[in-house]
């Protein structure tokens, strides 16, 4: 085995191979085909060669050297196994002759017409070393991505498969390594022997480049793959190539995308197509929400029927609007969204939100490819169409036909759905949850979550962004946005459609293991992005994420009145990936000094329920004052002893004395008790504590996020 550390692609080769298959009409490759790709990017293989007949098998087996195993050569036979063409462990030159003649027998009774070009023969293995898998795909979202994870014939089963984008560097390799669930068994377990991490790095970045250089090769299988100590040999290659990529959808440079949303978000002038002075017309509802709403910038109803609507002077067409606009938003029927828009575009208005249904959403393709045809003829950037509107709270902007929204705060949220926005309005407003910007996608005809998301990157109203999608029109730009923006504030994603199965038939084992979800879960990660489980989850992460200071360090400790809460507040922590801390002596010690005999100190710190207010106190604040404790879980149990209001104020005023002198550690805290602990954890979360009243999961849930940004954005290693 080597690790062709120094080999340079030969991708004349590479192309000549392609260009062949392709004259054939053929979408799989054979397995000489596949060698003569790999020796082109120094992919190490076993010796092997093609024969013709049973002496040429005998031949070839005498020349790489006995044992052997032989597989049908066929571009008709995808599966070799499945037609009975793959024979192993061959160790004689009779014992290749039978092979050879009984696998062209198989072959030709599984497909009387597949063409048979030969049988490979090919060095044999030898035993020993891990079988993993190495592979590509082609991702309808995010293009090209490399895949790895433990291979063999049970690897559709094990499923335990990472995923990156390609081309993947040295450090993205080495943390697909890293990241499956066996990762331990590649570093030698129980006596055995590590595999040999620098080669098997470099394959994977040698497969990703492969594929990214040819884009036609849609999918490559590399399994088994046997990596050992000194070095990985791919006992078997698939590789399957379709049309080349579909043509790039328009990307806007990052000073165009900031110059467009700065307008969208921060309009000094808007004017609404198809406003109306009759109730109940969607035209009406946003006039009003942007009087009502206090907008100080110049609204301009535009209606051909109209002189005057709610008070302001109405223009028959938005060209009749004097001074410029920054935002046309649309209230009128599809039909009449083409004719109007170029009207906007005449006029040099640089965003247009279009609110009316009625374009691809219910099937009508063709009038939603005109309207981004006349918007990228004028410059300008369609928000929808489909959709509910959009708030910008710091602009007292609500131009929308829903309920009004004016708590001005720290999270930006987007949504495809109409039926999720108004959910993300009722919770911001049920939990006063302060917002910058809440923003409807819909059919995402133009703008999309990479557009807003590197505006709210800049944005400094925002300080967290919480986006629910369907999916993703341009993944990388999506991921260039996350990664430009998680570095300075958290990113949190609620991808729908996480049981979806992969949108079309797979042809390899890395295909059918490239599910939708399971790349998107990855490549997320890959991004730095916190991916929440369901919509609630992205709520609370939402409104919570900005309330708690950064961690410093990994040590968590939990202080409980009640020792089950204690348990499951436990159990919560380790299932977000955070760390009980091991108290030290000296620690546990000064815990002890404040609870009574029968209590527990080690982690949790059990102080019982019994305990009186001095007692949450004095816990609460040893672990503010150590600098050992990162993060402090509470759990609080209802007594008359200490009331929830009372545990609230104590806990909120050491918080806030603590953070006074500049120790601001992240608290979390869960409040079980009668109705009174609603109350108490709205007060706690108004004031820095993120508390939740009958549960355990939820807080630490919201501090395994912030946990996952902060190492995201390298701030805590």
């Amino acid at each position: 085995m080597s690790t062709h550390q120094a080999v340079t692609y030969d991708k004349d080769a590479v192309r000549a191979v392609l260009d062949a298959v392709r004259a054939e009409g053929r979408s799989t490759l054979t397995a000489p085909e596949g060698k003569r790709i790999t020796d082109a990017y120094g992919i190490p293989t076993p010796a092997e060669g093609l024969a013709e007949c049973a002496d040429d098998a005998v031949a070839l087996a005498d020349r790489i050297g006995f044992p052997v195993v032989l597989k049908i050569v066929s571009p008709d036979i995808s599966h070799k196994t499945d037609a009975g063409g793959v024979r192993v462990g061959l160790g004689s030159a009779a014992e290749v002759r039978g092979a050879y003649t009984a696998i062209v027998a198989n072959a030709r009774a599984y497909d009387p017409r597949a063409r048979i070009q030969g049988v490979q023969v090919q060095q044999m293995v030898p035993d020993g070393g891990q079988e993993v898998i190495v592979g590509a795909v082609t991702d309808p979202t995010f293009g090209k991505v490399v895949a790895f994870g433990l291979g063999g014939v049970l690897v559709e089963v094990l499923k335990d498969i990472t995923f990156r984008l390609a081309p993947a560097s040295r450090d993205d390799a080495l943390s697909m390594m890293d990241g499956i669930r066996a990762a331990e068994v590649l570093r030698g377990v129980r006596g055995g022997e590590p595999v040999d991490r620098d080669a098997l790095a470099d394959l994977i970045v040698r497969v990703s480049e492969l594929v990214t250089d040819f884009p036609e090769l849609t999918e490559v299988d590399l399994n088994p793959v046997f990596a050992t100590g000194s070095g990985v040999l791919a006992a078997d290659v698939r590789l399957l190539i379709g049309d080349a990529a579909p043509p790039a959808r328009r990307r806007y440079s990052r000073e165009e995308i900031l110059g467009a949303m700065g307008r969208l978000m921060r309009p000094r002038s808007v004017a609404v197509v198809g406003a109306s002075n009759e109730p109940g017309k969607i035209g009406n509802s946003v006039m009003r929400n942007l009087i009502d709403g206090g907008f100080p910038g110049e609204i301009h109803p535009v209606n051909p029927k109209a002189d005057d609507i709610l008070g302001r002077k109405a223009y028959a067409s938005v060209t009749d609007v004097p001074g410029e606009v920054d935002v046309a938003v649309f209230a009128i029927p599809a039909k009449f969204v083409p004719a109007a828009l170029e009207e906007v575009g005449r006029k040099g208005i640089p965003n247009a939100v279009l609110i009316p249904s009625g374009f691809a959403e219910t099937g009508e393709h063709e009038l939603q490819e005109r309207i981004v045809a006349i918007a990228e003829e004028h410059g300008v950037r369609l928000l929808g169409p489909n959709i509910y509107g959009y708030y910008s709270t710091w602009q007292d902007l609500c131009a929308t036909f829903c309920t009004p929204y004016d708590v001005k705060g720290p999270v930006a949220l987007t949504s495809q759905s109409g039926g999720i926005g108004m959910a993300i309005l009722g919770f911001a407003r049920t939990t006063k949850t302060g917002v910058s910007a809440i923003v409807g996608l819909g059919n995402k005809s133009d703008v999309d979550e990479d557009d807003l998301l590197t505006w709210f990157g800049e944005d400094p109203n925002t300080q967290c962004v919480a986006m629910h999608l369907e999916d993703l029109k341009d993944g990388r730009a999506f991921v260039e946005a996350a990664r430009a923006t998680v570095p300075r504030k958290p990113v949190v994603v609620l991808k729908a459609g996480r049981t979806a199965a992969g949108a079309r038939a797979a042809g390899s084992h890395t295909g059918a293991l490239a599910g939708d979800d399971a790349v998107y879960d990855d490549i997320l990660r890959q991004a730095g992005v916190i991916r929440a489980p369901g919509l609630n989850e992205m709520l609370e992460y939402a409104r919570a994420l900005p309330v708690l200071p950064t961690p410093q360090g990994d040590n968590v400790v939990v202080i409980t009145g009640a020792g089950g809460s204690g348990v499951l507040l436990s159990d919560a922590i380790v299932d977000n990936g955070l760390s009980l801390m091991e108290i030290p002596p000296d620690l546990d010690a000064a815990f002890r000094r404040f609870i009574p005999p029968f209590g527990a100190a080690g982690n949790p710190v059990d102080i019982t329920g019994g305990e009186p207010p001095a007692t949450y106190e004095a816990t609460i604040r040893l672990g503010l004052e150590d600098p050992r404790i990162h993060a402090l879980v509470l759990g609080y149990w209802h007594t008359i002893v200490t009331p929830p209001m009372v545990f609230a104020e104590l806990t909120a005023r050491v918080v806030a004395e603590f953070r006074e002198r500049g120790i601001a550690k992240p608290v979390v805290a869960s409040l079980a008790g009668d109705t009174e602990v609603e109350e108490a954890s709205q007060y706690l979360f108004e004031r820095g504590v993120v508390a939740h009243p009958y549960t355990t999961e939820k807080p630490v849930a919201v501090l395994g996020a912030k946990y996952r940004w902060a190492r995201s954005a390298g701030l805590l290693t």
